[in-house]
């Protein structure tokens, strides 16, 4: 009798034992498992802080591309070619003429094409195509620093028109020669107006800013001043407007302490 209550002791300490070692072990998991979703919060890329800063300025166009192309036909090519030869030698005159330089002028290679007919009988069934002669086409474009000269010039061709050169003028197209300079200086400005969102939103949530986690560059955006033009997913490079507008956005993700 007495070894059967020794033994029901026994086995109830055993119980407490086991049931003592698990609960201390549901309590360890607990913890680890605990400490490691509080880690990955503050350093995890969906977590933390995340801010979008954006920097834009307005800057004037340096240079200016102007092109048009002229053509003549002929019935032969020979014939074409002496008249636009004769074209482009008065195209050039008249560049010369109203102050854009022998260096400002790019004068491309004549493209030739043919002409053709197709002969019919009086059945209306086709008895041959030949040819009735050649078109030939030359493009120039000038390329300069003085916008304001290339400007007047574009908007008045009566004159090269008057003297007989089939002349077709293009829109200009204004780029800048420092962009590289400037989308170093924006990207500088947007960063710091990131961090400083970040700081802002760090005061109001009472946190500590941690490390760095994550840095995106937004696309770089060229638009005319003032336009209502929308911004392209893939980024926009106006070159119709002399007055332009930069702008690009930085979007930074920091850890919190």
């Amino acid at each position: 009798m007495e070894n059967e209550k020794n033994g029901g002791a026994l086995k109830a300490c055993r119980g407490i034992i086991i049931a003592l070692i698990a609960g201390v072990c549901a309590i360890i998991c607990t913890s680890i498992l605990t400490g490691n979703l509080v880690s990955y919060k503050k350093t995890s890329g969906s977590g933390g802080l995340t801010a979008t800063g954006s920097a834009s300025c307005d800057f004037e166009a340096d240079l200016i591309v102007w092109r048009g192309s002229f053509s003549r036909e002929g019935i032969t090519t020979q014939e074409a070619y002496r008249s636009i030869k004769q074209d482009a030698d008065m195209v050039q005159k008249y560049l010369l003429d109203h102050g854009v330089t022998q260096d400002e002028m790019a004068f491309s290679s004549v493209t030739i094409s043919e002409r053709w007919e197709t002969e019919f009988n009086e059945n209306g069934d086709r008895i041959r195509d030949y040819i009735t002669g050649y078109n030939l086409c030359q493009d120039v474009s000038i390329t300069s620093s003085d916008i304001d000269k290339i400007e007047e010039i574009s908007r008045d061709i009566s004159g090269l028109i008057e003297s007989g050169v089939q002349f077709a003028s293009l829109e200009p197209e204004y780029y800048y020669t420092k962009l590289d300079e400037l989308k170093l200086q924006l990207i500088e400005e947007a960063t710091q107006n990131a961090k400083a969102r970040i700081d802002l939103l760090a005061q109001g949530t009472g946190a500590s800013v941690g490390e760095l986690m994550n840095a995106n560059l937004g696309v770089f955006q060229i638009t005319a001043q003032n336009s209502d033009t929308e911004y392209s997913y893939g980024g926009s490079f106006d070159t119709s407007s002399r007055n332009k507008t930069a702008s690009i956005t930085v979007k930074l993700n920091y850890a919190v302490n």
